[in-house]
């Protein structure tokens, strides 16, 4: 089955007209006000047993966390795929690039499926593979293409991790990305950072010391990424255009009215936010680094958190004698992430039992080669 996510919901329109491919939920969807989907849920997770692995990114309903074997981030969660070669079925509960990484990560007889295609990430989508190529070719012309390190963010289709891996790059995530790019400085004179650009350019000046001058804006829409070649030149880090729906929206506004709201309270924020907040936040750090945060903070303690609202909300929840709010007054949820629910859930495990395979996330041979060169690489940084 094709694995780009564009390929993938393609074919998802080719079933909503008619093809009858064997993967389609048109008409098997249980509804979401089914009295028995729970007990139902309960039923296939119990059919499959340990012959299906169900992953639980952080982001998710609590719906369909009560029901992960493993709940993570992306990385972890792929990590977790491949540590359990057993299980058959990997049911991944997260978006398609986190579907891909746990596919190059396990074994060849494991089955990686994501309940609903359209769980995409707006970030990944940002970073197409023929404008990564085509930005290459740029540097080629330029002649910095050999001393140019690719560094791209976990949250990235297999492609792009593809691409990385060929030249020499590695993945990072959002807690080990300042020793990536310092790895990648040891390797070369210049770092191509994608497709995340807050989180590149707050690593390169927040962690590495570098100045926002040392950093250019690739922009893929424009004829030489809207720069000039003795800007390409110049620059330390090239950053691609792109973001994180959800953390891009977190603004110094909505740090400075909490502070006005709330005397005392600590903004806590994940490092895809714009470089203003993040130079702001009192607290920066990755998904499990919040998590950790909040867990060690004291009774009686305030809490502005910067992240994805399922999770502000788990936290808030969990631990009722703080007080933890969602950064934003505007509620916000990961719309690609939230399309994982517990119907799809449902009907992925109960087609499953049945003996039918749906859904399944398969990454080309040669893709899936060099996207395991750029983890492995960042499996081996220290």
């Amino acid at each position: 089955m094709a694995s780009s996510l564009t390929d993938l919901l393609l074919m998802g329109r080719e079933r909503d007209l008619g093809s009858e491919r064997g993967v389609s939920c048109d008409g098997e969807l249980p509804a979401a006000s089914d009295p028995g989907l729970i007990e139902r849920a309960h039923a296939a997770r119990a059919a499959l047993g340990s012959k299906a692995m169900i992953l639980g990114h952080h982001y998710q309903r609590d719906e369909v966390i009560n029901f992960a074997d493993i709940t993570g981030d992306s990385f972890k969660l792929a990590q977790a795929a491949a540590s359990h070669p057993e299980a058959e079925y990997v049911i991944f509960c997260g978006v398609h690039f986190m579907a891909e990484s746990a596919d190059v990560l396990t074994t060849a007889d494991q089955k990686v499926i994501l309940p609903d295609l359209a769980a995409g990430c707006s970030m990944a989508d940002m970073a197409a593979s023929h404008q990564v190529h085509e930005a290459w070719k740029v540097f080629q012309r330029l002649g910095i293409d050999t001393k140019t390190i690719p560094v791209t963010y976990m949250n990235s289709s297999a492609a792009i991790k593809s691409f990385t891996g060929e030249h020499g790059g590695t993945i990072c995530t959002s807690s080990n990305a300042e020793r990536a790019m310092s790895w990648a400085f040891e390797q070369g004179e210049k770092v191509f950072f994608l497709p995340d650009q807050h989180l590149g350019r707050n690593t390169a000046v927040l962690k590495l010391g570098l100045s926002l001058d040392d950093c250019v804006l690739w922009n893929p829409w424009k004829p030489n990424g809207g720069l000039t070649d003795e800007q390409l030149l110049d620059a330390k880090v090239i950053l691609w255009r792109g973001h994180c729906s959800v953390h891009g929206r977190f603004s110094l506004e909505n740090i400075r009215d909490v502070r006005e709201r709330v005397p005392g309270v600590n903004v806590l924020v994940h490092p895809e936010c714009q470089h203003e907040v993040v130079s702001h936040a009192d607290v920066v750090g990755s998904t499990e680094f919040i998590i950790q945060k909040i867990e060690q903070s004291a009774p009686g303690s305030k809490w502005a958190i910067g992240t994805e609202l399922n999770l502000v909300q788990r936290l808030a929840n969990r631990f009722n004698d703080r007080e933890i709010l969602f950064l934003d007054k505007t509620v916000c949820y990961c719309s690609t992430m939230n399309r994982i629910d517990l119907p799809h859930l449902v009907w992925a495990m109960e087609t499953l039992v049945s003996g039918r395979i749906v859904n399944q996330i398969s990454v080309d041979p040669t893709i899936a080669h060099y996207s395991r060169v750029a983890l492995d690489r960042m499996l081996a940084l220290p």
